[in-house]
């Protein structure tokens, strides 16, 4: 098993700092130890007190960990004062850790100070030039380069100045942009980019540490740093798509959403596979389009295709009765895993769906069962959104939902060129999209 330490503050909310990093690194099959650089009374709303350990005890603390345990990877997280980054550097020199992620915690997520202004020169002098990675939010990293950044290339400015710090590696987090949240990776020569789209939450509490800490892991396991960066990013968009509503501020990510993907993967087979057996048992085979019908399941947190099991092949018909080509399995469908995304980015709950024939009368039928049923216009499907390919389903059912204000049992659309009329019926389970298919007939 690897070893990871993480030198940073104890976040008594449990959010953030040691306590987020410790889950993450616990999550992700690795060994985590901690130095405790500052105490921190805070929940949700604020940061109460913080009380900061001595530059001595924390040096203490790292000699104790590094002396006898070792550790594969390490990370830093608040660090509060000159005196405390001066000795983390220093500490970090003398035991020989190599693989370094650099987290400049400076605000906490409630707006208050965790790294005093005179402890940006000496981070920027001692620590970065140790880091194999450094991984400044915008803000971070405007504060470290001086550079007011407004968008990518202004993110590339200050990767390059970074760099030039001594960082091996920078990675730029754009959360704090508008738009798509989009990450980036300059490793010296060539630029990365990771792009996730924006999860709608305000319980963001602790994305910081649990990417680095996410990357700190992961680079302890033997992965390169590009492939690192980039499962540190599906981590933490995962960690925020399924984030924690306690308290009455800001709230936490969730880390053991990655535990649930594996331990629910076998459920949502499972339950899948019971609703194919339902739909075989009633005459469904009127309601199957030309171009065959899904059912689709995801995981807790799913954000993106591999997230989500359908049947490979589709469900096809002979003659009123339905049937499945093969059992189940995850990114067996581009199409059906779209809307099924695009409704979970409005209730996560909503983790199912189904697509059946397009008819006056099947919309009819809909409409008798009591269905809230939305609908959108492929010819208002943006250039952009239709020159990328699979994107059409995406982007219609996020705007039937945001026309109603919430996930519809129903959304349809009447086609184009080339494109069938389709209806698709959603729900929280495969069996509930099922009865509701059932109900139309």
């Amino acid at each position: 098993m690897r070893r990871v330490l993480t030198i940073a503050g104890s976040d008594s909310g449990g959010g953030a700092g040691i306590q987020a990093d410790l889950k993450v690194i616990t999550v992700l099959g690795a060994y985590g130890m901690s130095v405790i650089t500052a105490l921190t009374a805070q929940n949700t709303l604020e940061v109460r007190g913080v009380e900061v350990v001595s530059p001595e005890f924390v040096r203490n603390q790292m000699d104790c960990v590094l002396s006898d345990i070792g550790a594969d990877a390490a990370k830093t997280g608040m660090l509060a004062t000159p005196e405390i980054v001066e000795v983390v550097a220093r500490g970090i020199r003398d035991h020989h850790i190599e693989t370094l992620v650099v987290d400049p915690v400076m605000v906490a997520k409630s707006g208050d100070r965790l790294l005093t202004q005179d402890s940006l020169e000496v981070l920027k002098r001692e620590l970065i030039p140790l880091a194999l990675v450094v991984t400044p939010n915008i803000p971070e990293a405007s504060a470290l380069t001086g550079l007011d950044i407004q968008g990518p290339k202004g993110m590339e400015e200050a990767a390059r100045a970074l760099h030039a710090m001594g960082a091996k590696n920078v990675v730029i987090k754009g959360g704090h942009l508008e738009g798509d949240a989009l990450d980036l990776l300059f490793d010296g020569r060539s630029t990365y980019w990771k792009r996730a789209r924006r999860i709608q939450t305000s319980n963001t509490h602790g994305t910081g540490c649990v990417f680095s800490a996410a990357l700190a892991t992961l680079l302890a396991q033997g992965n390169d740093v590009v492939s690192a960066f980039t499962m540190a990013k599906e981590f933490v968009t995962r960690a925020i798509a399924s984030s924690l509503p306690l308290g009455r501020g800001s709230g936490p990510t969730n880390p053991y959403v990655e535990v649930q993907r594996w331990k629910e993967r076998e459920a949502v087979l499972e339950e899948l596979k019971l609703a194919m057996e339902r739909l075989e048992r009633a005459p469904l085979g009127e309601l199957i389009p030309e171009v065959r019908s899904n059912l689709g399941y995801a995981l807790p947190g799913a954000v993106d295709k591999r997230d989500v099991a359908a049947f490979p092949g589709r469900i096809t018909q002979i003659g009123k009765k339905v049937m499945a080509c093969k059992d189940p399995a995850f990114g067996a469908s581009n199409h059906i895993a779209k809307v099924i995304l695009a409704a979970m980015r409005h209730d996560p709950a909503m983790r199912s769906a189904m697509n059946i024939r397009f008819g006056e009368d099947v919309l009819e039928a809909c409409r008798k069962a009591g269905f809230l049923v939305g609908s959108f216009d492929r010819r208002e499907e943006p250039q952009d959104v239709k020159e990328m390919e699979g994107s059409t389903l995406e982007w219609g059912t996020d705007k039937a939902i945001s026309s109603l204000g919430r996930v519809p049992d129903a959304i349809y659309d009447m086609g184009e060129v080339g494109k069938e009329p389709m209806i698709r019926i959603l729900g929280r389970t495969p069996m509930e999209v099922v009865e509701k298919v059932i109900s139309l007939i």
